[in-house]
């Protein structure tokens, strides 16, 4: 089993592998690089940390074929420490937030993932593929006709070659024709070494020059725990897409940790910290990455391009790289669910639609989802809340009255099961509660049922209740609510 495993993640169809990961990295340049300037560092800064982090996790990670490197999320949590602190205290904050990550791994934490609905996943989709397209118009706006025009040739190259062959992923074939077509020309359109100052030598190993003292624990505690919490969510939600997009499944209790060990590492190196890449890694998995073997050479490749290769990648006209992100977010997008929005539940619906609005204008995503999530639960606490019921009926001598409960008592339905029971129509009677057909879940539920029964009991009304399963009886009993036990 073990072995087949290796064989799978390593070495299923390398061809493959490597040329969906060197697409992933072309994907990564633009965005790492704006990323790094919204957090204000230098591009290198961002560099360093994406191909530490890919070759890290690509042994690390629970979830093969996902690309992980320097994010716009993180960027954004960071920029003010940067701002604030500089560079040193953002390392020693990307150390701490992947001590935190790597515990919240140990602790099986993961499994919190199966409270975000599909709806949610569909919003954050979306949202992402909207904010990797508005990324770009930066890069456009503002441009001469030959930028526009060269953008429009880099989309014909990527649609057309796959009608003509699939040997080698059409993005690459894209950064190659029109890189040697403006070197050619010498066409004066924006180039890669245009954004920025690229690395000139390998990332070396260096401790954060901070203080160790608890006031540079105090400085970096809140924007850690904030790193860690956007870029776990984020890379859970990548993980999330790629386990639907490939059919399969991964460990994101190992995700996380791997992702821990990748940002500490990388913060170690000089790098900012980073997660899941979705863009990049919905590339990656359309020309054919499904191992780790992809995701290795996603970031190793970027160390050569960024080092051995500089002045030709220096070259690289911008806007090809532009055309290869606007290919990444239409194909990002969940265009089914345009679709869709007026056939699912509106509820369903209306938890997609606040996660996309949410996400896009804030830039959020963690927001996003988080928002998403809460509204899901809400949703989800009032439709269950209708589902329960209370019947009366009454014996033939009106001596007795019973009434039968089904369905769930929680705090959302609690209200509804207290105005069920009317003291005043059972003056005089006694009162049987069956809830054999219901149960009880949380402390707002067991009070509901002993209120109703120490009402009763204030108005000399014999009470009694039946059908208690076992752990509604265990729960009671824990929380001393003697109405109810009795």
């Amino acid at each position: 089993m073990q072995l087949s495993s290796l064989r799978r993640d390593w070495a299923a169809n390398p061809t493959r592998e490597l040329l969906a990961g060197a697409v992933a990295t072309f994907a990564l340049i633009p965005e790492v690089i704006a990323f790094a300037f919204v957090a204000g560092v230098d591009p290198q800064v961002g560099l360093f940390a994406s191909f530490i982090i890919g070759i890290v996790i690509a042994f690390a990670g629970g979830r093969p074929a996902m690309i992980s490197a320097a994010a716009g999320s993180v960027a954004l949590v960071a920029a003010p420490l940067v701002h604030s602190h500089g560079l040193p205290y953002l390392l020693a904050a990307g150390v701490l937030a992947g001590l935190l990550q790597i515990l919240f791994g140990i602790l099986r934490l993961g499994v919190l993932m199966r409270f975000v609905s599909k709806s949610v996943r569909t919003g954050f989709v979306n949202a992402l593929a909207i904010l990797i397209f508005w990324a770009q118009m930066p890069h456009i706006i503002g441009g001469s006709w030959l930028t526009y025009a060269v953008l429009a040739a880099g989309l014909v190259v990527i649609y057309l070659v796959p009608r003509l062959t699939t040997a080698i992923p059409s993005p690459l074939v894209c950064i190659l024709v029109l890189t040697i077509a403006c070197v050619a020309f010498n066409l004066p359109v924006e180039r890669v070494a245009d954004l920025g100052r690229l690395p000139e030598s390998l990332p070396f190993f260096s401790w954060p020059s901070v203080p160790l003292t608890l006031e540079t624990l105090m400085i970096i505690a809140g924007p850690a725990v904030a790193i860690a919490m956007v870029g776990l969510l984020e890379s859970m939600m990548t993980a999330s897409v790629v386990d639907d997009l490939t059919d399969t499944t991964s460990s994101k209790n190992r995700e996380c940790s791997g992702l821990g060990v990748a940002n500490v590492a990388s913060s170690l190196f000089g790098g900012i910290a980073g997660c899941g890449m979705i863009g990049q890694t919905v590339s990656n998995v359309k020309y054919g990455g499904r191992g780790r073997l992809s995701t290795l050479f996603a970031g190793a490749f970027l160390l050569i391009l960024m080092v051995a290769l500089k002045p030709w990648v220096s070259q690289v006209p911008v806007a090809a790289l532009v055309a290869i992100m606007v290919m990444v977010s239409i194909d990002t997008f969940d265009w089914s669910s345009l679709r869709t929005v007026v056939v699912h539940p509106k509820m369903s619906s209306a938890v997609m639609l606040l996660t996309v609005l949410v996400t896009v204008l804030t830039s959020n995503l963690a927001l996003g989802v988080a928002i998403g999530v809460v509204l899901s639960g809400v949703f989800f606490a009032f439709k269950v809340a209708r589902l329960l019921q209370v019947e009366t009926t009454r014996d033939e001598g009106g001596a007795a009255i019973t009434y039968r409960v089904s369905g769930q008592v929680f705090f959302a339905s609690a209200d509804a099961f207290i105005d069920a029971f009317d003291i005043s129509a059972a003056e005089g009677m006694s009162v049987e509660i069956d809830v054999s057909q219901a149960h009880f879940w949380d402390i707002t539920a067991v009070g509901a049922l002993d209120k109703v029964v120490q009402r009763y009991r204030a108005h000399k009304i014999e009470v009694r209740v039946t059908g208690l399963n076992a752990a509604s009886t265990t729960l009671i009993d824990r929380l001393e609510a003697n109405g109810a036990a009795s």
